[in-house]
């Protein structure tokens, strides 16, 4: 059994919170679990950003064995069980579930292949193991309390409970909040539990669920299908203030609710600088192990780095969304979308901004390349002479080089 604590996407921020005010509630749904699979070992797989939270859950263990809740015989019921803190590197692929178990057997933090290694079949040690998040492990307690029935209730049909969303950037009152999923808008997150914007600014756009999501902007409107109580499906055009901060709604709004990470951006934004900020984060978090993602991540990172100091090109813009079009899906693990989605997201919601700072005539091209049936046809090639002489011929000749 192990929990993912390994909170690494920026604007993502709830189970850090979790973890310093209430370790408790998550031992208390690791050990449910654990129970439940009859698993007697669990680890805690945390950032290594987090030193703080690393200290309070190894105090709450040993408050949680002092009273008996942990170690051998739990209480006299005969189930053993013990729980690990391990501490992560800062490696954001380590979020994903086989790279976190990789790197939690000692090796570099590379996701596995699925199929053959589904957690559940082959994970850690290759013995079946279950991976789930800090806020999973810590709805446990409340669904039993509840029942499942009466906790199903709460939320929209289809998605059902609560989540906890983590709301930041342009807005006055940052921070996390736990909500019925669908029962409250992008707008009433943003303007009544945020507090709003800055005075005088404009909302200009929203990434709703951590920096890897599909940027929306705020002038678009969102046809969306709503499933009623009743089942009957209906078609609603709404703005970006009455989305329904569900799955099914942001998703038909052309993004995701992702890690419940909401970036809000005002019109003081400037849309190529922040596309930059993002690219220039998965460049370096990339694990290496896919070339599409290894080789194009960094290729979208210097193409904003270059329109952003003045040497844009008008093909760039195409550039970034061909990239972005030949990472996503072709890639071990979804790090491949992480990285691709903001780029085709931002390309095709503001066009405007990036033609505006990628004016230049693209460079001349390259001389034509002969290909190896050429080579093999033509008795004779023209070749250019060296600028200098290399020097090959004489190289050691005299002992030095």
């Amino acid at each position: 059994m192990i929990c993912n604590a390994d909170e690494s996407e920026p604007g993502t921020f709830k189970d850090r919170y979790i973890i310093h005010y209430d370790p408790h509630q998550l031992l208390e749904g690791i050990l449910i679990s654990c129970y439940a699979l009859n698993a007697r070992t669990a680890y805690v797989y945390i950032r290594g950003e987090f030193p703080e939270g690393a200290k309070i859950l190894e105090r709450a263990i040993e408050e949680a064995r002092a009273h008996n809740f942990l170690g051998k015989n739990i209480l006299g019921s005969g189930f053993d069980a013990e729980v690990y803190i391990h501490r992560g590197a800062g490696a954001y692929i380590c979020g994903e579930e086989t790279g976190l178990i990789e790197s939690l057997e000692g090796k570099r933090g590379y996701p596995r292949i699925k199929p053959p290694y589904f957690p559940a079949v082959l994970g850690l040690y290759m013995c079946p193991t279950i991976v789930n998040n800090v806020e999973t492990l810590c709805h446990i307690k409340h669904i039993i309390a509840m029942g499942g029935a009466e906790y199903a209730r709460l939320g929209r049909p289809n998605n059902t409970g609560t989540r906890i969303v983590s709301v930041s950037g342009d807005v006055q009152r940052p921070g996390y909040f736990e909500i019925e999923v669908g029962a409250v808008t992008m707008g009433q997150l943003i303007y009544e539990m945020a507090g709003g914007l800055r005075p005088g600014r404009k909302l200009k756009a929203v990434i709703p669920g951590g920096s890897s999501a599909k940027v929306l902007r705020a002038d678009e409107r969102f046809k969306l299908k709503q499933r009623q109580p009743d089942g009957a499906t209906i078609e609603r055009e709404l703005s970006i203030e009455d989305i329904p901060m569900d799955f099914d709604s942001l998703t038909a709004a052309g993004s995701m609710a992702g890690s419940g990470g909401v970036i809000v951006l005002d019109d003081s934004r400037d849309m190529v600088w922040v596309l930059n900020n993002i690219n220039e984060f998965y460049a370096h978090e990339s694990c290496g192990q896919c070339t599409p993602c290894r080789e194009g991540s960094l290729w979208m990172k210097k193409i904003t780095d270059r329109i952003l100091l003045g040497g844009g090109v008008v093909d760039d813009p195409k550039t970034l969304k061909t990239i972005g079009d030949n990472i996503a899906g072709r890639t071990i693990c979804a790090f491949g979308e992480a990285c691709a989605w903001p780029t085709q997201s931002f390309v095709e919601k503001f066009p405007e901004e990036f033609a505006a700072r990628a004016k230049k005539a693209p460079p001349p091209p390259l001389p034509p390349e002969y290909t190896p049936e050429e080579l093999i046809q033509e008795d004779q090639i023209l070749t250019v002479p060296m600028a200098h002489d290399p020097g090959w011929e004489k190289a050691g000749a005299r002992g030095t080089i």
